[in-house]
């Protein structure tokens, strides 16, 4: 069973909740533990926890949540980008798979309300199929034909 964590991004709430709840629905549809959420102020404040998170021995993948709604300015384009960027170093450098559910940039708050269910399945799924597949390529030896991982 894949044991998995999530963190959530509080700013725009009324979406990131609704993104919480269909993620831990789907991660019990197939079949993954969810052994800790985490919330923190925003999308950008999410790679602050991830490191604790993913040294955690009981911790298989994270998924990220949260919603970067579009402003007057381009502040939405700059925190999505600096999160994504930090997110996937941290995925790399750790080993741990860490999938983004994060809407935005460039979302309004409809364009968001929208994507809740979609951003926090496909997370979630990606985070269960990853750890699934990396535990399989570790076991997976070559032995004169090509192996698949799927």
């Amino acid at each position: 069973m894949v044991r998995l964590a999530l963190v959530v991004a509080e700013f725009n709430y009324d979406i990131t909740q609704l993104m919480l709840q269909k993620a831990i629905d789907h991660a019990k549809f197939l079949g993954a533990e969810v052994v800790y959420v985490v919330k923190v102020p925003g999308v950008y404040d999410i790679p602050a926890v991830l490191k604790d998170l993913v040294a955690k021995e009981e911790v298989d993948a994270v998924a990220t949540l949260g919603a970067v709604i579009q402003g007057a300015t381009k502040h939405d384009e700059v925190v999505a980008q600096h999160a994504a960027r930090k997110i996937m170093d941290i995925s790399v450098e750790s080993g741990k798979p860490i999938t983004l559910g994060i809407i935005g940039p460039g979302a309004n708050r409809l364009q968001a309300l929208e994507r809740v269910e979609e951003y926090a399945r496909r997370a979630v799924e990606a985070a269960v199929k990853l750890a699934r597949r990396k535990k399989l390529l570790k076991e997976a030896k070559y032995a004169g034909s090509t192996v698949y991982v799927e």
